[in-house]
């Protein structure tokens, strides 16, 4: 077989000199073309002909046997460590799950994104990443293994996104280098095992990166327009989110593609109609619909998706106005103080931020190797499109004042992960220079200065790892700054003590992570911290959830040491993930998703179920049982999450009044009574949701409420109180 360079794309390296992977302080970190002729190849350097044989096993000729081997052996790893204790969140998210039970059931509600087979709401969300969910249960039944395993594939998938797309202008090293910090990522962790949208957004950004820097290589129109398509794919799973790396992508192309600027426009713009035709498609089908055959699109007060979209869920994220919730936070409210260290800040850090101060330090490192270079440089293309997306991101993240939760933070993850692996593969490769290895121990000093602090805040876990990581950094970066006058041997021990002591922190985090469930609508990784939420099951207490509101301004919980945690949870002492009390946890597929029950409105650590559901009870699924086919559906209850839950355990559809918070006005007061007398509920269960306590104009769940009350006869079975929709009172 002939390999061509079109095969293999490379560029020029910083320096411009090859040389081997530990030899002299030289630059093969970024790839030289590959350009054989037929079946042999003739080196430049005028040196005989050599056999040239590509091997689909192994690889690129230029690569080591055990490059593809250990690539696919990554994966694997990836995928049984993530797999791993994968089943003890239950139905992590029951709002998410109960839209994929919904989904398996019925093509519509699947193609809706509703949240019970009846069509009665939407999530608050587009579809798509609730697709792969519902397929899974469709094909395996619905348990937490169907549920959650399509998020692992997706870690798997994103991680040799992101392989793929160092490797192809760095060297092999540098793609291992980037799979192991993103899946190492405490944050990523936690949501690739979690059935939020994130983790299809995030893989879906990483795509949309690789395709654009493949586009780059020779002005490819065809990986542009793979770009465009992936992005609009990633705004049907989480709307205007998907299009924070949009200007960065856009304007990279246009300045440094290799073709004309007229064509590089005319490109730009033909990706940009594939976007609005993969992510438009469904919009405009579901604007045109009858909105009186169709489910109400949860989240949206006048029933648009459009409404949702620069509403709710998008200029509402911005200024914190997001009608149909509770308000945004600002200073001090709600979601947290604003500013440029809110990725720092003590919830946020420790998900997220551990290798972030070093990964814009090898950016900039980046940038000026390769300032001399070509315009069309792919290399440093790669830096400008990893270090853009991050920037961006992170800034909005930042100063954003509507709602906002520390598992967002994982859209970072697929842009920290390749700028460390390119980074300190360049460094390494340029190492002769007196300043690239000062910035090398910089970096180093940075991360465990860093380290150590993220891991004081949680003092009583693994009290001696802060002192390894700082003192262990310390030694790496001594070691960086004369590296180059080091032997090979004491070069490599100074290499692997770098990693040590920069990926021990997050990795003990992940640890901790996979070890415990997670669920609710809040979820955080690693133990809890000073100052914020964390432990399994994510923060108790405070509202919020899938774009759903909570309680600006109430504090959390803290514990008897001063730490905040989930439901004021203690920390974790000795192994990572031991020692600490699972509340709020569910038992398995079906089992009890709170501590509170429907009537009492305590389920599932936040306020009528509004975070994480309800407890179930035999009694109570019995009930709902009873002659369920004679019903559309067999209850109805304030709060998606606390419909999710009763959904969740019977298997038949409930219909949640006033969507996820409760405040959205659907249905009307008018609409139920309809409901009611055609015979289609049988149930109104008590409690759950905010029941128009949150900001909704209509109050229409209140209503509904006290209409119910005023006209039914009240039951408590087992913990929750249901009201027979078919037996009115003699009043």
């Amino acid at each position: 077989m002939t390999t061509t360079q079109a095969d293999y794309p490379g560029t020029h390296s910083p320096a411009g000199t090859p040389g081997p992977d530990w030899g002299p302080p030289t630059s093969t970190a970024v790839q030289q073309p590959v350009v054989p002729a037929g079946p042999t190849a003739a080196p430049e350097d005028g040196s005989p002909k050599q056999p040239f044989v590509r091997r689909a096993w192994r690889g690129r000729p230029e690569d080591h046997r055990w490059v593809r081997p250990a690539f696919l052996g990554t994966l694997l790893l990836i995928g049984a460590l993530y797999t791993w204790n994968l089943t003890a969140s239950g139905y992590a998210n029951s709002f998410y799950s109960a839209a994929a039970q919904a989904g398996s059931q019925s093509w519509k509600a699947f193609f809706f994104g509703s949240l019970d087979s009846a069509n009665a709401i939407t999530v608050d969300k587009p579809p798509a990443s609730l697709w792969p969910m519902a397929l899974s249960v469709r094909v395996f039944g619905l348990n937490s293994f169907a549920i959650l395993f399509p998020q692992v594939l997706m870690a798997v998938a994103t991680a040799g996104v992101l392989y793929a797309a160092v490797r192809r202008r760095f060297s092999a090293s540098a793609g291992f280098i980037t799979m192991a910090v993103f899946a190492l990522t405490p944050v990523a962790a936690l949501m690739f095992r979690f059935n939020n949208p994130d983790a299809a957004l995030a893989l879906l950004s990483a795509a949309a990166v690789y395709c654009t820097l493949r586009a780059m290589e020779k002005a490819e129109t065809k990986w542009l327009v793979w770009a465009g398509t992936a992005i609009g794919l990633a705004f049907l799973v989480k709307t205007l989110q998907a299009f924070l790396i949009l200007p960065v992508l856009a304007l990279l192309y246009v300045v440094f593609a290799p073709t004309g600027l007229k064509k590089r426009i005319g490109q730009v713009l033909l990706a940009g109609l594939a976007m609005v035709v993969s992510g438009g498609w469904w919009v405009a089908i579901v604007e045109l619909w009858p909105a009186s055959s169709r489910p109400y699109i949860g989240g949206s007060q006048n029933n648009s998706f459009l409404e949702l979209t620069f509403g709710y869920n998008g200029l509402g994220r911005i200024n914190g106005e997001e009608t149909g919730s509770v308000g945004g936070g600002g200073q001090g409210g709600g979601w947290g103080e604003t500013g440029w260290d809110r990725m720092f800040s003590s919830s946020i850090g420790g998900q997220i931020s551990w290798l972030i101060p070093a990964a814009l330090i090898l950016l900039v490192a980046g940038l000026v190797l390769t300032r001399k270079a070509r315009r069309t440089d792919t290399a440093r293309a790669a830096f400008l499109a990893w270090g853009g997306s991050l920037l961006i991101t992170m800034v909005i993240f930042s100063f954003m004042q509507g709602i906002f939760h520390e598992y967002y933070t994982v859209a970072l993850a697929p842009y920290i992960a390749p700028l460390i692996g390119m980074g300190a593969v360049v460094l390494w490769e340029e190492r002769g220079k007196t300043w690239v290895s000062l910035t090398s121990a910089g970096a180093m000093t940075a991360t465990a200065v860093w380290g150590y602090v993220l891991l004081s805040r949680s003092s009583d876990y693994l009290p001696w790892l802060k002192w390894l990581v700082l003192v262990g950094g310390l030694v790496a970066a001594l070691g960086l700054t004369f590296v180059n006058k080091l032997g090979r041997r004491l070069a490599m021990g100074v290499v692997g003590l770098s990693f040590v002591a920069a990926l021990a922190g997050p990795t003990a985090y992940t640890i901790t992570t996979l070890q415990e469930g997670h669920t609710g609508s809040i979820v955080t990784a690693g133990p809890a911290v000073a100052g914020g939420r964390g432990g399994p099951g994510g923060g108790g207490g405070m509202g919020g959830g899938p774009g759903g509101g909570g309680m600006p301004g109430q504090n959390q919980q803290q514990n008897g040491n001063g730490q905040g945690g989930a439901a004021g949870r203690p920390p974790t002492g000795g192994f990572p993930g031991g020692g600490q009390n699972q509340q709020n946890q569910q038992g398995g597929p079906g089992g009890q998703m709170g501590d509170g029950g429907a009537g009492g409105g305590g389920g599932g650590g936040g306020m009528g179920g509004l975070i994480g559901g309800t407890s179930v009870s035999d009694e109570a699924k019995k009930l709902l049982e009873t002659n369920s086919g004679d019903y559309t559906w067999v209850a109805a209850a304030i709060g998606s999450q606390n419909a999710a839950s009763f959904q969740l355990s019977t298997g038949e559809p409930v219909m949640a009044i006033g969507g996820f918070n409760g405040t959205d006005p659907s249905p009307t007061l008018a609409e139920f009574k309809q409901y009611v007398a055609d015979g289609k509920i049988h149930y109104f269960i008590g409690g759950g949701g905010m029941g128009g306590r949150g900001g909704s104009d209509s109050g229409s769940s209140s209503e509904i409420s006290s209409w119910v009350q005023e006209n039914f006869k009240e039951v408590t079975v087992g913990n929750a109180t249901f009201y027979d929709l078919t037996q009115p009172t003699s009043s």
